[in-house]
């Protein structure tokens, strides 16, 4: 048997990718095992922002928004092909938050973090302006404000990548079937037919973390997860201009609408808790009701269900505080560690958000730095994702990437920068024309981007490549998950 792993990270999210990447990039040796694809379950079925978290505000998370913050900056300067700049406006809705209330929200907002180099808030006038022309006419006034959005399943993807460049093993299929403690390590049998041995195991399964600890651990936690399903609907486009809106709701929940892969508009998300066994979940009648009765309390023109063209829903793992309401559940993390003396120790992350994972991964290295060997120390805060290194910033590089490749459609050249950034010459590159990339297989995926995303982002079906690597599913004939499938069968 091989020498053993520093870390046995259990979970292909966003959060076992990120301490993936964080201890390979400190010398440490990872292996990662991923039951399904990469960031297949929560990670991908977020509401695909980075943000601080407005409404945190109000639970007095102080010490989260600021750290989110801080973590927005960080991610745009790090993936500024993956991470951009994204203008919200919120209504005020009478009868609902005070203005008061809202402009010393969104000056704590603006302050909390040392760092910022997007622009602050400040109030606008609705009636009469592009702002409030897809609006109802009570909605005169508000406020508008900074944030990110992010291409989430994709962040998963490129921290999974730079892990494997700097040395983790990573599996993505793979399950941990049982893992016991043996000689003061870990011994693991995996769903692949190999063993794998550790001196410490990472617990990062996201809606699986108690089940990984009660039954592929045989171990018991004081921690406890709570399963809060989201979900979200995409419909047609329904308002001009690049900026989301933020609509209170007499429930005091908000929910998002944000301009979607061009031609869409992206609608959630919603609280709902989970009472059963982890796994894929669908959106519900009843929260397709609540997101559209939403959406109308304040758009002029009516959303109906067949302006409907996709739906997805997702677990989160909330760490459970005991709260009574599945909105007010905590959106911190907490990492739990269980090292009996002499004992290869294991850490289990419970909770945890897209925008702040790479704080958690520093954390989760901090806290087993007593038991690791010899490593080096943070780094991951200023190096640039795979594709990110655009000293002069993600709008001098589109420049440059059109002009290198002239003969791209405008749309898809775009799509291509913001995947993929400076990494997108590694299958573009000798190309002078479109038939140099080889079969399209509809909505300018050209067979030139698929070998790649099998051959450096573990992409094995039409739907890794359609809804996670991207989101050309909303855009390809239906044809081509057939062509796909038969491409993909012929692999390997």
């Amino acid at each position: 048997m091989s020498e053993p792993f520093d870390l046995l990270v259990i979970g292909g999210g966003i959060n076992g990718a990120g301490i993936a990447r964080d201890a390979a990039g400190r010398g440490l040796s990872v292996l990662l095992c991923e039951q399904g694809d990469l960031g297949s379950a929560t990670s991908s079925a977020s509401t695909k922002l980075i943000h601080g978290g407005l409404r945190y505000l109000e639970q007095y998370a102080f010490r989260l928004v600021r750290e989110a913050l801080a973590e927005r900056e960080r991610l745009l300067a790090i993936a500024p092909h993956i991470v951009w700049p994204l203008r919200f406006v919120l209504p005020r809705d009478t009868g609902l938050r005070p203005a008061w209330m809202l402009r010393v929200g969104l000056f704590l907002y603006d302050n909390l973090s040392a760092l910022r180099t997007l622009p602050g808030s400040h109030a606008v006038r609705l009636s009469g302006t592009s702002l409030g022309a897809p609006l109802q006419a009570r909605l005169t006034e508000g406020f508008a404000y900074s944030d990110c959005w992010v291409e989430d399943s994709r962040l998963v993807v490129l921290n999974a990548m730079d892990a494997g460049e700097r040395g983790a093993d990573i599996r993505t299929r793979t399950r941990a079937v049982s893992a016991r403690r043996e000689d003061g390590l870990w011994r693991a049998s995996l769903s692949d037919g190999t063993e794998a041995r550790a001196r410490i195991l990472v617990n990062a399964s996201g809606p699986w973390v108690s089940e990984t600890l009660s039954g592929t651990l045989s171990l018991n936690s004081r921690a406890a997860v709570r399963l809060v399903k989201g979900s979200h609907i995409v419909t047609r486009r329904l308002y001009a201009g690049d900026h989301a809106y933020i609509l209170q709701q007499p429930d005091r929940r908000i929910v998002f609408a944000i301009p979607y892969e061009r031609d869409f508009t992206l609608i959630g998300t919603t609280d709902v808790a989970h009472a059963g066994a982890p796994g894929p979940v669908e959106i519900s009648e009843e929260e397709t009701r609540y997101l559209l009765t939403c959406v109308n309390r304040a758009f002029a023109k009516r959303v109906e269900p067949g302006d409907m063209v996709w739906s997805y829903a997702g677990l989160r793992p909330l760490y459970d505080d005991a709260a009574a309401n599945a909105s007010a559940v905590t959106r911190d993390y907490v990492l739990d560690i269980d090292a009996p003396e002499g004992e290869a120790p294991v850490l289990s992350v419970f909770g945890g958000k897209l925008t702040t994972y790479r704080r958690l991964a520093e954390h989760v290295l901090e806290r087993l730095g007593p038991h690791l060997p010899e490593h080096g120390p943070a780094w991951t805060g200023t190096a640039p994702l795979p594709g990110g290194d655009m000293p002069k910033g993600f709008s001098d590089f589109l420049a440059g990437f059109r002009s290198r490749y002239p003969f791209l459609p405008e749309a898809t050249a775009l799509r291509l920068a913001r995947a993929y950034g400076t990494r997108a010459a590694r299958f573009l590159d000798g190309a002078a024309a479109l038939s140099d990339l080889g079969e399209d297989f509809g909505g300018g995926l050209a067979r030139a981007e698929v070998d790649y995303l099998i051959a450096a982002e573990w992409a094995r079906t039409p739907e890794d490549i359609l809804w996670r690597r991207s989101k050309l599913g909303l855009h390809v004939p239906p044809e081509t998950q057939a062509r796909l499938a038969a491409h993909l069968g012929g692999q390997g």
